[in-house]
């Protein structure tokens, strides 16, 4: 059920608007024509399950990154 595939991916985000963002702009991209969207959905908060959290993620990311390059564009 889609309830446990959100649930699962509230785990490794934040909090449920960022992760409503960042579903949406993931299937915007991931989608294929000639397939369902809601499949497409699905599919995505599969990813974010199983991935590794944010916070562990952002901080491997910008270790390495100066404060200039850090800006929002």
């Amino acid at each position: 059920m889609r309830s446990d595939l959100i649930f699962g991916a509230l785990t490794h985000v934040n909090n449920r608007y960022k992760l409503c963002q960042l579903a949406s702009k993931a299937t915007r991209k991931l989608h294929k024509p000639n397939t369902r969207l809601q499949d497409t959905t699905n599919e995505v908060l599969d990813r974010f399950k199983d991935t590794i959290p944010m916070d562990l993620s952002a901080e491997a990311g910008l270790e390495g990154v100066s404060p200039t390059e850090r800006r929002a564009a």
